[in-house]
């Protein structure tokens, strides 16, 4: 099922998506988004769930611990703007927000790369040296075309599980489907060595040149931009990272009036099953906040 034309023309298509300016950065925010970011030692045990069909036809749930080089692992945030039409959405966005903002400060101190895409908000971020580190990044060619919008694969995947045909939102009375967002949501902090940026081919130049090998997505919405965006779990997917979802830091859209007709949390959870069956493993916020035991200690002989 597609998402409604409309309804992404309106969260997309806004003055606020003016070209960024300006054309050159200072000579000082060039130096800061130039600087190379340390590569630490320190690897990350993450329990992996994802489900398997049986011989017999049915999904079992399975669970694996697979440890990561911190330093090879990057977080992608989604869309996690400072509003939006659905004020219930809008309302579990700022719930969710510090809980994040938690994991990427611990990720961020143990080493990780923290991207920050805030799509169709670039102009807020013209200036900084977050923005500036994504678009100096050298060019790299990708292993597959990528798609403005990954739409779903119907060779990979069936329907979602949950209806957005008719309203995804679960407001009482819903509103307009207006643009309500102008930046990332300010309890989640953009700062040190992190990037911005809502281009799938300047995320991709970012993780190639710093080698990372495991992306973890997290924010919203889990049934439209999380999966479908130039950056998400299906491009990165093709692209061939090892991706996870960060399952209790992303929300779905989804109205319990619609089919089929299960609580908001339920809705959220089915899509990430979903996800969990025919796209990528998740993880919790919390593998991302600890370093296995003496693994971030000195390497012999660096200086």
């Amino acid at each position: 099922m597609r998402i409604p034309t409309l309804l992404l023309l309106a969260l997309w298509v806004s003055p606020s998506t003016a070209a960024e300016k300006p054309a050159e950065p200072t000579k000082d925010v060039k130096t800061e988004a130039l600087a190379k970011r340390p590569r630490v030692p320190g690897r990350l045990s993450v329990t992996l769930r994802d489900r398997q069909k049986t011989s017999a036809g049915k999904v079992r749930e399975r669970t694996r611990k697979v440890e990561w080089t911190a330093a090879e692992t990057a977080v992608i945030i989604c869309d996690m703007w400072n509003g939006h039409y659905c004020l219930l959405a809008a309302q579990r966005v700022d719930a969710m927000a510090p809980r994040m903002n938690r994991v990427i400060t611990a990720a961020r101190a143990h080493g990780m790369l923290i991207i920050h895409a805030p799509s169709g908000c670039m102009d807020v971020y013209a200036k900084t040296a977050h923005r500036w580190r994504m678009k100096l990044a050298p060019a790299a060619k990708t292993p597959i075309p990528l798609k403005g919008w990954c739409y779903r694969d119907p060779e990979r995947e069936p329907e979602l599980p949950v209806d957005v045909s008719k309203q995804p939102c679960d407001d009482p009375v819903v509103g307009k489907a207006v643009r309500r967002f102008s930046k990332q949501h300010d309890a989640i902090k953009i700062t040190g060595f992190d990037g911005v940026s809502h281009s799938g081919q300047e995320i991709y130049n970012v993780l190639h040149r710093e080698g990372i090998r495991n992306v973890v997505l997290m924010g919203v919405h889990t049934n439209m931009c999380v999966l479908g965006r130039p950056f998400g779990i299906r491009q990165m997917v093709g692209l061939g990272f090892n991706v996870a979802l960060a399952r209790d830091l992303t929300d779905a859209m989804y109205d319990p009036r619609q089919a089929p007709f299960v609580s908001h949390t339920r809705g959220t959870e089915l899509v990430v099953e979903h996800i969990e069956t025919y796209w990528c493993p998740s993880l919790l916020g919390a593998d991302l906040t600890k370093i296995v035991p003496g693994s971030a200690d000195p390497v012999v002989g660096n200086k």
